[in-house]
């Protein structure tokens, strides 16, 4: 058996047209574009990348983008000023500061600064609150991304086993909620679990977020399994590979999402949706 791939770059251009549909149609109907605000702070290349991308999806989004980068030397307070500007902005919908930070500011300051209604990251307390009460706002945009991706499958979640390796709390805290809310049956994993190999085995889905290399063997995948693989790690080779063994997993999964090109692309699709969704709850 080989399992189908889970095609983000195609989900994802999906979710973009859709966004774009409807912000045309409310441009035409006399409301402004969705903007979207994002800050850069230092020079750390894969952070460079993420911004341009998500530029890059602002404008197919026919979003407006607004860009605001800085040295590393910029000042917490300075940041943090910048963050109340742009929540009294009234032209701006949504706000997204790239992590990580440089050490000297504290990210959960500023994410906690963000007005709930903005943080389109959905990292804010509050938006995380949401999500655990089964009352979701602005979803944290990776999780919400593996849920669109595994209803992609026609799969029914309601009373599968689903193990969760990693529990950040940018993938695996909110997707194990996300998967809770599906009524799935959830088991929440790190790199120090027990018998983590044995807990994979018995696991009809799988989302690893662990942030290693070939962490989860190909081996441990249940037959007929679902895999999502949030990982991207780049090897001393230069390639990027997941947290699973592919080559080995695809063989006994029904269902894998490929590095690159699974979750990525997703994260950015639900990020442009969540700006959508603000500049609606803001404007409707």
């Amino acid at each position: 058996m080989s399992a189908q791939l889970l095609d983000g770059k195609l989900i994802s251009e999906q979710i973009i047209t859709e966004v774009r549909a409807k912000v045309d149609a409310r441009v035409a109907a006399g409301r402004r574009a969705p903007a979207l605000a994002v800050v850069l702070v230092g020079d750390d290349p894969a952070s460079a990348v993420y911004v341009r991308n998500k530029k890059t999806a602002c404008e197919r989004a026919g979003f407006r983008s607004l860009s605001f980068e800085y040295p590393a030397s910029l000042t917490e307070a300075e940041l943090l000023a910048l963050v109340r500007k742009l929540n009294d902005d009234p032209e701006v919908d949504g706000i997204l500061v790239q992590l990580p930070l440089p050490k000297h500011i504290n990210a959960d300051r500023v994410i906690e600064t963000i007005n709930p209604h903005k943080d389109v990251d959905g990292f804010h307390p509050y938006n995380f609150g949401r999500l655990a009460l089964k009352m979701p706002l602005l979803r944290p945009c990776t999780p919400h991304g593996v849920m669109v991706m595994l209803e992609k499958t026609g799969v029914d979640l309601v009373g599968k086993d689903a193990v969760v390796i990693g529990a950040s709390n940018i993938v695996g805290r909110p997707a194990a909620l996300e998967l809770l809310m599906a009524r799935a049956t959830v088991t929440v994993c790190h790199s120090k679990t027990r018998d983590l190999a044995g807990k994979v085995a018995a696991a009809d889905i799988v989302v690893a977020g662990v942030g290693i290399p070939n962490f989860v063997k190909g081996d441990w995948i249940k037959p007929g399994a679902i895999v999502i693989d949030v990982g991207i790690n780049r090897l001393e080779n230069g390639k990027l590979c997941g947290d699973v063994e592919f080559e080995v997993a695809k063989q006994r999964a029904s269902w894998i999402t490929p590095v690159p090109g699974g979750v990525g692309p997703m994260t950015i699709a639900l990020l442009m949706q969540n700006t959508l969704d603000a500049n609606i709850h803001l404007y409707p």
